[in-house]
């Protein structure tokens, strides 16, 4: 009686674990479904400024493979850092007052890792310079002579930085040695051909990208404000100020008057009113009003921008001046160029 018993509670266990088998097994396209569309991401790049276009569409060269933001961000700028026609990065970037290029740049990943250099010379691509610091050193900044050494330890060649239109345009400088910024002078469409030698002034590009698997990377680069005092470091190698990545929220970069974005350590405070549940372009927007807070008549006579990218793919930009031009990049369109919001 007890065998049958058995026998029968036995057929009983097998018959219940076969249904909940087929169940699960007719359910699991399904659930794999479900769980693929829940880790895919539409991938997307933004920059600052209208030459944005070009450093996107290397980056995106990255992200339509499905590949990391990280190596994306890096691959971007250098093409912006490459470019002898702009003279706001890399080596077509303008000196300071000694005749000196001065390149700086930072990058910053999903997990929180960071790197910088910030005052380095001879080097054409300060933005690969900065990831090795990030990958290869237990610091986050290298400055100066050593940031020199360490990219040549690297394997990084030497250069002359200073090309002939550059010097040229110092030169012209020094015959009145005037330093007056003039605002937006990143963007390309604005003709600085009939300026003065002592009016040309420069910045930075700053790029976020968000990749297929929904993580965020970001980078800045920049050769600085064009015949700024020798040492001088703004914004865009510190992290914080010109760039900021969080993984959980999102990211935000800045470009204009570096020194306004430091003591507001702006790109921080963009992500962190996202985290509070600000739009990008509402975050970006109140980074810029606490500019306007601290210094009411300074910030109607210059430039700052900020650009913010969400955990969701949403972008936004806000500056204090209209100028401000910003690049997006994704499966869509590879090209789109968009006038930034402004308060004055």
């Amino acid at each position: 009686m007890n065998i049958l018993k058995n026998r029968m509670n036995s057929r009983r266990k097998f018959i219940k674990q076969s249904l909940i088998g087929a169940v699960s097994m007719a359910a699991l396209p399904e659930l794999i479904a479900c769980q693929s569309n829940s880790k895919m991401q539409n991938p997307i790049v933004i920059s600052t400024w209208d030459f944005g276009v070009a450093a996107n569409q290397g980056a995106w060269e990255v992200l339509k493979t499905n590949g990391r933001a990280l190596d994306a961000v890096e691959k971007g700028v250098r093409v912006a850092e490459a470019d002898l026609s702009n003279p706001t990065v890399g080596k077509g970037g303008y000196p300071d007052r000694d005749g000196h290029v001065t390149l700086d740049a930072c990058i910053m990943d999903e997990l929180g890792n960071c790197g910088s250099v910030a005052g380095l010379e001879h080097i054409a691509h300060p933005i690969s310079v900065a990831r090795l610091v990030m990958e290869k050193t237990p610091h986050v900044m290298l400055v100066g002579e050593g940031a020199l050494q360490f990219a040549l330890e690297q394997g990084f060649e030497k250069e002359n930085l200073l090309i002939p239109s550059s010097e040229k345009a110092w030169q012209e400088w020094l015959k009145e040695k005037e330093y007056k910024p003039i605002m937006n002078i990143e963007n390309k469409s604005f003709n600085t051909e009939r300026l003065p030698g002592n009016q040309y002034n420069h910045d930075t590009i700053g790029m976020l990208a968000l990749d297929a698997n929904g993580n965020l990377s970001g980078a800045c680069t920049t050769s600085g404000m064009a015949f700024k005092m020798r040492g001088r470091v703004g914004d865009s190698p510190i992290i914080g100020a010109g760039l900021y990545i969080d993984n959980e929220v999102g990211g935000a970069t800045s470009t204009g008057v570096g020194e306004e974005v430091i003591r507001t350590v702006g790109s921080f405070l963009v992500v962190e009113l996202m985290r509070q549940g600000y739009s990008p372009e509402d975050a970006c927007r109140e980074a810029v009003e606490r500019i306007i807070k601290k210094k009411p008549e300074t910030a109607k006579e210059i430039q700052v921008g900020f650009l913010a990218l969400n955990k969701k793919g949403e972008y936004g930009s806000y500056a204090l001046q209209s100028g401000f031009t910003y690049a997006v990049c994704d499966s869509q369109k590879q090209d789109l160029v968009i006038k930034g919001k402004h308060i004055f």
